[in-house]
């Protein structure tokens, strides 16, 4: 099975080809196009991986990145078995253009059946943008050596601006404990004080908050290792594939879906239409306070 990792959620692009040799004995719950390909064995590496965070935007560095690890992989793309990316929350702009480009390689293997209905292309799996943060060190992409020890709370977060961020929390089996939501820095850290366990943090408002919540969580603060406080397309690889274990493993269908089935999760609506909400809530209690011809 070959899975391709996209990741625009944030500053940082990237792309990734995992390959997993797998065997399947029970083919039933899978869409057709995995049935043959996905397993419990789920002996997998990840054939190629890129990054970067530099000074172009998404827009002009995935598509070549994408091209590049499945040329490094030895891999075409009538060989990718799926698509998996990070859908939110995160950046609006990085987001589009992350489900942009997934819909676009997934559709183009996609066909209008004898009904007019559109059918197969490859199939996408969504996750979440915080699971896949936390999901770095739980899948082993850190030395053990690298973490602190205890039963450690794993903390995503990403800055959501207006002095918020996106935050979650999971446990070492990746359960969630805290559920996805934008907050303030003040109630996230309220929330882990009542867990009363070592919390390991993970993405960009770990360094933004790093001294509030190395403050107000003392010894309970930890920040990872840099090797896996960033989102990384090769560990959404490897969740979207432990994600199909789970699935085979409890006789669940698999959590994926067709390419025109994608939506982004934003966790909150866009900047531009809460503004207009808040210029619409502003006129209506003026008109409330000024009604049309008083004072006339």
């Amino acid at each position: 099975m070959v899975i391709l990792g996209i990741e625009a959620a944030a500053k940082v692009a990237g792309a990734a080809v995992l390959k997993a040799e797998t065997s399947l004995t029970a083919e039933e719950n899978l869409p057709a196009e995995l049935s043959s390909q996905a397993g419990s064995g789920l002996q997998a590496g990840i054939l190629a991986e890129e990054f970067t965070d530099g000074n172009l935007t998404h827009s002009q560095t995935l598509m070549p990145m994408i091209h590049r690890v499945l040329e490094k992989a030895g891999i075409s793309l009538d060989q990718v078995d799926l698509i998996t990316l990070t859908a939110g929350p995160g950046s609006f702009t990085g987001l589009r253009i992350g489900a942009a480009t997934a819909k676009g390689l997934a559709l183009g293997r996609a066909r209008v059946d004898e009904n007019g209905h559109m059918a197969g292309g490859i199939p996408i799996l969504p996750l979440g943008t915080l699971e896949s943060l936390c999901a770095g060190p739980v899948l082993g992409r850190a030395g053990k050596e690298e973490l602190p020890a205890g039963d450690l709370v794993y903390v995503g977060t990403m800055d959501a601006r207006r002095s918020q961020v996106y935050a979650a929390c999971y446990d070492g089996a990746l359960n969630p404990l805290i559920s996805p939501e934008a907050m303030p820095p003040a109630a996230l850290a309220e929330k882990l004080k009542a867990l009363g366990r070592p919390c390991l943090f993970m993405g960009d408002a770990a360094d933004l908050y790093e001294t509030f919540f190395s403050q107000e969580l003392g010894e309970l603060y930890h920040k990872a290792p840099e090797s896996v406080r960033g989102l990384r397309a090769g560990t959404s690889c490897l969740l979207a594939l432990r994600k199909i274990r789970q699935a085979k493993e409890q006789g669940l269908p698999l959590p994926a879906i067709h390419g025109w089935e994608l939506e982004i999760d934003y966790l909150r609506k866009p900047q531009a239409e809460r503004e207009r909400e808040e210029r619409l809530a502003r006129e209506n209690a003026a008109a409330e306070q000024n009604p049309a011809g008083e004072g006339c």
